[in-house]
């Protein structure tokens, strides 16, 4: 039965629904409700019976135009084992063992996504709401900030999901060597004491830079005593356009080099004419080009022409192996924005509803600041749940999002703004 906030027809009920179990998580037979309009302003959620309509759970009297994404082929869909509910915590609270705050460097990336075979099914009826979307994604920017301990604890849960990223043409080894003392050493040491969590082995996710300068970014690691992940930018990226056997060279090259992670751009030509068999080949060349390191696919969701198109080379990328799916290479005019995100993580529910693999998710650029990262920490846990707000499952692509990260909670600890030589190394 409905939870007591919908038989009373409270739309705005807050905290967690009367029907809702101890914990949050809900009932045989109940799932969040994704109808918008029935979540509550302090992040609690609405439970109502739902039932399965085509590819999206609705509530029964839920008009057809709230349906945000459909896959259309007609599957029925289940909550398999272990799908995380959106009413969890947030899993970032102040105060955790070590365990819960280990280091990213050390945590490695998920499991690898093996792929599948291309099913053109999966794709070939996709319905995307986009006025939908668009109000979801204004709601999510509408939600409370927290305050407090518990912004700081979002925070550096945001500190340990980042690729710090250098991606200029200036580029040296000095630059280089500088980011990956502060990828090991994200926030004054002496803030982190004042928090009690200088012990947490709190470090960013990865470092991020193009492939002739893997072998100083390695070595820079090395010599500072972590094990902190090398990615690397390929298969001609920004823009894609440079010949497959070029790509496939690059990608080898910076492997050998020492890069653990791949990221890789799609060519756009093949999303906007339609050539998914094609781009599926070239992403699984891609994949088997970069071997044991893990592979990020880039979709430039800026320029793929609509939000449909998105979603078809998310599931396409998923199909092909990709670990990761990343909004933009951060050189596009529209980088990574809210309802590309909302689209994005639901190709990748249904891609795990699919086929029970979990493929990570990466927005990148245009993230500067500390309420935009708390912003995607949030519609990541709202979407996809606490499982995935990790590092092996969520990234942020920021170059200079630390900084600000650093400043908030400078604020935090000592009740004043940071000046300019506080923080020399952000």
């Amino acid at each position: 039965m409905p939870c007591g906030g919908c038989r009373a027809g409270n739309t705005k009920q807050r905290g967690r629904g009367l029907g809702a179990p101890a914990g949050g998580l809900p009932r045989q037979g109940w799932a969040p409700c994704r109808w918008p309009g029935y979540r509550g302003q302090r992040g609690g959620i609405c439970l109502r019976l739902l039932k399965t309509w085509g590819a999206v759970r609705l509530p029964p009297s839920a008009p057809r135009a709230h349906r945000l994404v459909g896959a259309g082929h007609g599957a029925a869909r289940s909550r398999p084992p272990g799908v995380p509910a959106a009413s969890c915590c947030c899993g970032a609270g102040p105060g955790r063992s070590q365990a819960g705050w280990r280091a990213a460097g050390s945590a490695g990336m998920a499991a690898r996504n093996l792929g599948t075979e291309l099913e053109l099914g999966w794709i070939s009826k996709v319905y995307v709401n986009q006025p939908a979307v668009v109000r979801h994604a204004e709601q999510i920017q509408k939600w409370r900030t927290v305050k407090g301990n518990w912004q700081a604890a979002w925070l550096l849960k945001a500190v340990t999901c980042i690729d710090l990223t250098t991606l200029s043409g200036d580029d040296t080894p000095s630059n280089v060597h500088r980011m990956c003392f502060k990828a090991k050493h994200p926030i004054r040491e002496d803030l982190l004491k004042a928090m009690d969590m200088h012990d947490k082995g709190i470090t960013v996710a990865a470092v991020c830079v193009y492939p002739a300068r893997v072998t100083d970014a390695v070595n820079s690691l090395k010599a500072a005593g972590c094990n902190i992940p090398v990615a690397s930018v390929a298969a001609g990226f920004p823009s894609g356009q440079t010949p497959l056997e070029t790509k496939l060279a690059e990608i080898k090259l910076a492997v050998q080099y020492g890069a653990r992670e791949i990221d890789i751009v799609i060519s756009r030509s093949l999303v906007l004419s339609g050539q998914w068999e094609s781009l599926y080949k070239e992403i699984r060349q891609c994949r088997e080009a970069c071997g044991e390191a893990h592979m990020k696919t880039i979709l430039a969701t800026g320029e793929l022409g609509s939000l449909a198109n998105v979603y078809k080379a998310s599931m396409i990328a998923m199909m092909a192996g990709s670990d990761f799916i990343k909004t933009s290479t951060g050189k596009e005019v529209e980088n990574a924005t809210l309802p590309v995100g909302v689209v994005m993580m639901r190709a990748i529910k249904e891609f795990y509803w699919q086929t029970g693999n979990k493929v990570g998710f990466k927005p990148a650029g245009g993230i500067r600041t500390a309420k935009e990262a708390i912003t995607w920490l949030m519609l990541v846990k709202d979407e996809l749940g606490v499982e995935w707000l990790k590092p092996e499952l969520f990234r942020l692509g920021a170059s200079s999002l630390l900084e600000d990260i650093e400043k908030q909670i400078f604020h935090h600890v000592t009740g004043s703004y940071a000046l300019q030589h506080d923080l020399a190394m952000a």
